[in-house]
């Protein structure tokens, strides 16, 4: 493997597995909150929130980590502003206290922050401005969770990455466009183990720790257990059971970390608890886990450079089709059996629609998972979708780009639909 694309995938890697507190949309509010309260330098008196639809979408039906079992744009943006730490990114709202949450209670009331929609922008973009008695400061996120793009004091402006203003040190991103199958396999089995361990040992450790939470306690529907109930112990079932557990108990306000992929911690969570689930009860060697990892993450992101971070495409099937390839990938399948893989979950469940984060997500989850793991058993077998079957393209690569086409061309005026519904704009 070319040394350019080794050190870009493990950069790819490193830049998109990180830790987050709770749902991204609504963190990232928080991120933007505590980073305008910075560049002011004092509690402001006046909150503007500005955010795309999707934006709107992903933060209506979850709640906020620590903020006592609240939910809402403002909220998320005003508990970033009282407690947040900014250098923390993604995990912003970990050191909030029993004060800050008082005190987010007393300004809610208050009624100090409005949140307005952006149409016709980015499907990430969050625009925080903020005014003290004498000063004023602006954050502008957009693209990806932590990428801010714009910071203005007054009437300075600090960073502004459109017209190449920075006065703030900026490392470039690594180039997701390098990204494909065969060389994300080749990466999987010839990188260096310590390249990837300290990155994929703390996924499992994170995104383990809160499936076994959410197995161990209530959380809304509790669809892991009731798999568990309706089908039994089995393999798949469990695989399912507790992606399913780890996404309900992250979407209801659990305050363990998880590490998040595409910017999503329900795709962290898919891409790698079912793959850990499989390894154990097959006793897989921990190099070989890694290995599985490191596809199965990758794949993920490489479906999603086409999409987006945020679209009217649900992330799980994104997640769920590189998780089931990479379980077909550790248990020994060869490249054929791992394209069909790819081929036989993408040909089945890439029509499920993203309707804003919510506990349901992990139902949906579930589904896709469930699709994965049917496309592994039958790659396995041999046996599969052909070319010229709805969207199954003669060529893998195709096949990817046909479905990132459909999630950011072909589901634009759903996902504008979907959104109307969710505000009560369109009630049929």
């Amino acid at each position: 493997m070319r040394q350019e694309i080794y050190e870009n995938y493990i950069n790819i890697l490193k830049e998109q597995l990180v830790p987050a507190l709770g749902c991204t949309e609504p963190i990232a509010i928080a991120y933007a909150g505590a980073k305008v309260r910075e560049v002011l330098g004092e509690f402001p008196q006046k909150v503007a929130v500005k955010c795309s639809g999707n934006m709107i979408k992903n933060v209506k039906g979850v709640t906020v980590p620590n903020s006592g079992d609240l939910k809402g744009i403002d909220t998320a943006a005003l508990l970033g502003i009282i407690g947040g730490r900014a250098d923390m990114e993604l995990e912003v709202l970990e050191s909030v206290t029993d004060e800050d949450r008082a005190y987010l209670r007393e300004l809610l009331k208050k009624n100090i922050c409005t949140c307005d929609l952006v149409p016709d922008t980015d499907n990430l973009y969050i625009d925080i401005t903020v005014w003290s008695e004498a000063h004023s400061a602006q954050v502008i996120i957009s693209t990806y969770h932590t990428n801010i793009v714009k910071i203005v004091k007054d009437d300075t402006v600090i960073l502004d990455k459109e017209n190449q203003i920075n006065h703030q040190e900026n490392t470039p991103p690594a180039d997701k466009a390098l990204l494909n199958v065969k060389d994300i396999i080749e990466f999987a089995d010839t990188v260096k183990i310590e390249d990837i361990k300290p990155i994929l040992a703390r996924q499992i450790k994170c995104n383990m720790a809160i499936a076994e939470e959410g197995m161990k306690n209530n959380y809304e529907a509790n669809v892991g257990r009731n798999l568990l109930a309706l089908y039994g112990d089995s393999l798949p079932i469990r695989a399912r059971a507790m992606a399913a557990a780890a996404s309900e108990a992250r979407m209801s306000g659990c305050s363990l970390p998880v590490v998040i992929n595409s910017g999503s911690g329900n795709q962290g969570i898919t891409t790698c608890v079912p793959l850990v689930i499989y390894a154990r009860h097959y006793n897989i060697p921990e190099e070989k886990l890694y290995r599985a990892l490191a596809l199965s993450n990758l794949l993920a992101i490489h479906q999603k450079k086409y999409i987006g971070n945020l679209s009217a495409f649900c992330g799980a099937v994104s997640a769920s089709y590189a998780c089931g390839t990479a379980i077909t990938y550790m248990l020994g399948g060869n490249y054929k059996q791992i394209s069909a893989t790819i081929i036989n979950t993408l040909g089945n469940t890439c029509g499920i629609i993203c309707d804003g984060a919510k506990p349901s997500c992990a139902a949906k989850i579930s589904s896709s998972l469930d699709a994965a793991l049917l496309a592994h058993t039958m790659s396995m077998k041999g046996e599969g979708f052909q070319p010229g079957e709805g969207i199954v393209k003669d060529e893998l690569e195709q096949t990817i780009r046909a479905v990132g086409h459909i999630g950011k061309v072909g589901m634009k005026s759903t996902d504008v639909e979907v959104l109307n519904i969710m505000i009560d704009k369109v009630c049929p």
